[in-house]
């Protein structure tokens, strides 16, 4: 096993609870984790209907757009919504049929004909469940991003082109090029009607979403692609009673698929193109509503915790009812996806895929859960059957312009600012030029080539100079060294004298075998002819030679991060004499046995400390050493390992006045140890005055302005207090520990009791019991610490704050308490989440 693997601690055992009666309620659990079962609310209701308005234009144009039979249109957005909604990964997003898929299911059309491009969609569907089931969703991720939208924006460029023709009365060609030369033609024979429609279309549907006042706030909450095809439907009854219009026939003549008829490895590529554009399109697209979701809430787009076996509260929060966002999985995202491209061409409708539009909207209207999505492809069905007549009155114009100006959309100046500012653009232009000159796959591979041809370019450019200083050879480095770079090291090496004293600063984060064979090969001819050869970072900082440095995982530029792997071989050495090897099963160590091993650690730690940390505080610690300490805060915290207060409230030397001990208790003023007085126990009457000296001494000698109490995840006394204490009597008296921990036992009490309100984290219920009882403990030391007389009176002078503090160690989380509940006016006890964006307003 590789020294660098972490180590993994197994959490103590339960206390097994005892069981309740059946619908018995625990005053201080955490709901149960949800059911399967379809929860509909209101908001998902009004969410439905909104999308439902913006789907059935859409899946018209759609149709239109790709010369299929406009009722797949319809079949595709049902499915879409009913299938994908139920069994898909994203609750919120929205699938129905994609304008990402516009110009591939176009051309096979025109190559296959509908009823064989229905049976493509059908092997697309398998394809991606077979994807989902073997868990490569997140693979398709790995995708550049300038190849996606690359791809996007020149299937935009496409659908705009072909549907300008529409718009103008006429029909598009066969490809993007015919459809670019044919232009000219079509402008100089066009009539007045249908342009004229399709403009007032587009002014529409872009002016609706900024008409002002308050009547305008009123109109908004219609979509503006209803509204614009209503306003030109309506307009082209009494203007143009002749322009062409949607055709839907009856259901009775609908095609289904039939068996594929061609070449294998020709329909084989088809479905592949067809599954890998879906699937990026809808993998792409949760990713955003993700993003979405989590800026409504305000939450981190994070997996909610599992809810333990215990029932909900008699008496819970109003906020805490909301429903965080989750991740999506995006393995069952893509399988719910396949289900739903695979029944849509069994029933002969359009490919699916998962949209932004679409979910966005759902999002912004309200939606809670995939009841809304599953709501809007029933009311796309009921439309199907119910609404024909209407849907006869639409102009094609206005379905043409609807699907262009989304053409002209997927075209995102964002994304190309983005793109151009990392440095891509040549990737995101030759996948456009090569969507809309030899298709969506042709496209795909093109900037896949490119991509690597500018990843071995960056590679390959990397800078090597040679300086001298007061008479030593300094080397730079800068950039990666790979093979690509070996025959310059080596020339530029090869150019300095022979035994010299030299530096060679690497400042980079690869070497590959070629380039390390180069500079040992130096290095060695250097050292026989009397030459010195040191070696350093980017930072300056000396490091290992490149023999020692194959044997660790640790960079010297992130020593925090790896620190556990420094000297690990230490640890893992064989017995020395005097111990036992872990052969013997019955073997236990003898005392002395792996101290080599911690001494060995604390001296490299102390060392790495001399050599690297030292000469950058050294200055500041000697202030500090002739001006004296003038701590701005008193943290008391826990004991616990995985804490660095330091690095969690980025503070450095003399700025916390820090007590650590196991819980983070605060003992109140006069508390006695229980039990008969014995020698070496704190006499009756007195408490225990470590705490309270510390913080007699912060307030009243060093004159804080703070006091924080910082609980944090996971905590092993609050899991303590939870699994009770041990039977003790006269032959098996207290421990220390539980002696200690009985001044948790009033948080324990608090947590049962139901005259305090329920403490919740940035409006939701604890994860289990152990992170309730943190979260409590919490508030019950503070009310611990305002009954020590030298904090009740800087309260009351109005100069002390105090501050509850929780730290979830898992997800790297900061929480503070609300003020009125730090302060004690507050009847609710919520821990806020500390946002990256949130300046200094607590000195925390």
């Amino acid at each position: 096993m590789s020294t660098c693997a972490p180590t993994r601690h197994d959490p103590p055992p339960r206390r097994p609870h005892p069981r309740r009666a059946l619908g018995a309620k625990s005053p201080h659990a955490p709901p149960p984790a949800g059911g399967r079962r379809l929860r509909i609310g209101g908001a998902d209701m009004s969410a439905s209907i909104t999308v439902f308005l913006i789907a059935v234009p859409m899946s018209l144009g759609l149709a239109l757009a790709v010369g299929a039979p406009l009722e797949a249109g319809l079949v595709a957005a049902a499915i879409g919504g009913i299938v994908a909604g139920l069994f898909g990964g994203t609750p919120l997003q929205v699938s129905g049929p994609s304008a990402g898929l516009t110009v591939v299911t176009a051309e096979l059309i025109q190559v296959y004909g509908w009823r064989t491009t229905c049976a493509i969609t059908v092997g697309a569907g398998l394809l991606q469940i077979l994807l989902g089931t073997l868990r490569a969703a997140r693979n398709a991720l790995a995708v550049s991003p300038a190849i996606v939208h690359g791809t996007l924006a020149g299937i935009g460029v496409a659908i705009a082109l072909a549907q300008l023709h529409i718009m103008l009365g006429g029909s598009p060609q066969s490809s993007v090029w015919a459809n670019a030369l044919a232009l000219p033609g079509q402008l100089s024979g066009i009539g007045p009607a249908a342009p004229l429609i399709g403009s007032l279309t587009i002014a529409v549907l872009l002016l609706w979403p900024r008409l002002p006042g308050r009547a305008g706030r009123t109109v908004r909450r219609i979509p503006a692609a209803l509204a614009s095809v209503v306003v030109a439907t309506a307009v082209a009854a009494v203007a143009a009673p002749g322009l062409a219009r949607v055709d839907l026939p009856s259901w009775g003549s609908h095609a289904l698929p039939e068996l594929p008829h061609g070449p294998v490895l020709a329909l084989a590529t088809a479905a592949f193109t067809v599954m890998l554009v879906a699937s990026l399109e809808s993998l792409l697209a949760a990713v955003s509503v993700d993003k979405l979701a989590a800026d409504r809430t305000g939450e981190p787009t994070t997996p909610a915790p599992a809810a333990p076996s215990t029932a909900a509260p008699a008496r819970a929060p109003a906020s805490a009812t909301a429903v965080p966002p989750q991740r999506s999985d995006l393995d069952r995202e893509l399988r719910g996806q396949g289900a739903a491209n695979t029944l849509t061409g069994l029933l002969g409708g359009l490919p699916v895929a998962g949209g932004v539009v679409r979910g966005s909207a759902n999002v912004r209207a309200g939606a809670t859960g995939r009841a809304s999505t599953v709501l809007h492809g029933v009311w796309v069905l009921l439309a199907a059957g119910l609404l024909v007549t209407v849907f006869e009155w639409i102009p094609l114009a206005a379905l043409a312009a609807l699907v262009m100006v989304v053409g002209v959309q997927m075209v995102s100046f964002a994304h190309i600012r983005n793109v151009h500012k990392h440095r891509e653009f040549p990737v995101y232009a030759a996948t456009v030029a090569g969507v809309v000159g030899f298709g969506a796959l042709a496209g795909v591979a093109l900037g896949v080539a490119v991509a690597v041809m500018v990843s071995l370019h960056r590679l390959g450019r990397t800078k090597i100079t040679v300086t001298e200083q007061d008479g030593r050879h300094v080397v730079t480095v800068h950039g990666q060294l790979t093979f690509l770079a070996a025959p310059r090291l080596t020339r530029t090496l090869g150019q300095l004298p022979p035994g010299i004293d030299a530096t060679v600063e690497l400042d980079g984060f690869f070497m590959d075998h070629a380039a390390y064979e180069a500079i040992q090969t130096w290095r060695g001819t250097q050292l026989a002819q009397g030459g010195r050869i040191a070696f350093t970072g980017r930072s300056g900082s000396r490091i290992a030679e490149p023999a020692a440095a194959a044997h660790s995982c640790c960079r010297p530029w992130t020593p925090w991060r790896n620190h556990h792997c420094h000297d690990r071989r230490a640890d893992n050495a064989g017995p020395t004499t005097g111990t036992l090897t872990s052969s013997d099963p019955g073997a236990s160590p003898t005392p002395g046995a792996g101290r080599t091993g911690g001494a060995h650690r604390l001296r490299s730690g102390l060392s790495s400390f001399q050599r690297s940390t030292a000469p950058l505080v050294r200055s500041e610690l000697a202030r500090l050493a002739s001006e004296g300490q003038r701590p701005s805060q008193l943290f008391i915290t826990c004991a616990d390992s995985r804490l660095v207060t330091s690095m969690i409230t980025s503070s450095g030397p003399g700025d916390l006045f820090t007590v650590r001990n196991v819980g983070n208790l605060v003992p109140p003023p006069g508390t006695a140890p229980p039990g008969p007085v014995s020698a070496g126990t704190t006499p009756a009457g007195s408490g225990d005055d470590s705490v309270a000296a510390a913080i007699e001494y912060a307030v009243d000698v060093l004159r804080v302005e703070s006091i924080t109490v910082c609980g944090h995840s996971g905590c092993g006394a609050m899991q303590a207090l939870l699994q009770g204490e041990p039977e003790t009597g006269p032959e098996k008296p207290r421990t220390p520990l539980w002696r200690w921990l009985r001044h948790g036992l009033p948080s324990l009490e608090r947590m049962a009791s139901r005259r305090h309100s329920w403490a919740r984290v940035s409006g939701r219920l604890p994860a289990d019991e152990v992170e309730q009882l943190c979260l409590t403990n919490v508030v019950q030391q503070l009310e611990h610490l305002r009954a020590h007389e030298a904090v009740a009176r800087r309260l009351a002078e109005g100069t002390l704050q105090l501050h509850g503090m929780y730290f979830h160690v898992g997800e790297a989380q900061a929480y503070l308490l609300t003020e009125k509940s730090s302060s004690g006016t507050g009847r609710e006890e919520v821990f806020d989440r500390v946002s990256t964006g949130e300046r200094e307003r607590t000195g925390v």
